[in-house]
């Protein structure tokens, strides 16, 4: 798999730097150099990671940070603050942010933070423990060795934490799986809203139509099943 990061920094020759150390680790990168910009690539590009700058035109860091937060729950997020801003890094990390990197940084320090989380990531990939390496229903085709996902021959851009969910689906094909189950499954410390924000995110990827999803079913006062 080839990570994606997206780069938030209205600084041209930071954003250029960044891109061209990233790439040369071989992460497939995407850049914006406003707030604005930054929410409409993060909607398009999709990315794992995302390094974002506090002070920014259109809209500030702690706001795009707030709104990815809420639209994308597995997003990385690295905040980039300026030296001495304790505050800032406070308020990041209590809207949602990952970690920060404090300005001036070292490369070598930023690619080393990136580089850890991504390592995290697989390793949560290689510890799942899927029961069959594919499954395949309604036109979607899953291969858990691989980490692969298509519909219909189209590829699917999964995350770890939807594959996860959809492990346990396939796993418990037809039973209801309370949200609670789905809570341990991704996170304790998550909750009900959180499990519900992962639900239509993964909806609008596998379902024809997520606004009347017929794979992944809402039963009330119970939690989810997979009707496939």
């Amino acid at each position: 798999m080839q990570y994606k990061v997206l780069i938030v920094e209205d600084e041209e020759f930071i954003r250029a730097g960044l891109q061209e150390c990233l790439e040369m680790e071989d992460y497939q990168v995407a850049v914006a150099g406003d707030g604005d910009e930054a929410l409409q690539k993060a909607d398009e590009f999709l990315p794992h990671l995302i390094l974002l700058d506090v002070m920014m035109p259109k809209k500030n860091g702690f706001d795009v940070c707030r709104i990815l937060r809420e639209k994308y729950p597995t997003l990385v997020i690295i905040m980039l603050t300026a030296k001495g801003e304790e505050a800032s890094k406070v308020r990041g990390l209590n809207i949602g942010a990952d970690d920060y990197i404090t300005k001036p940084f070292s490369t070598l320090e930023l690619l080393a933070r990136v580089n850890a989380f991504f390592r995290k990531i697989a390793t949560q990939m290689d510890s799942l423990a899927f029961s069959n390496e594919i499954a395949e229903f309604s036109g979607i085709m899953l291969d858990f060795k691989k980490y692969e996902a298509t519909k219909n021959e189209t590829t699917l851009d999964l995350n770890v934490r939807e594959f996860q969910i959809l492990n346990l689906f396939c796993k418990r094909r037809g039973e209801v799986i309370s949200r609670e189950d789905l809570i341990q499954l991704i996170d304790s410390s998550s909750n009900s809203r959180t499990i519900d924000n992962y639900i239509v995110k993964l909806r609008q990827k596998i379902e024809d139509d997520p606004e009347n999803p017929r794979l992944i079913l809402s039963i009330r006062g119970m939690g989810y099943k997979l009707d496939a």
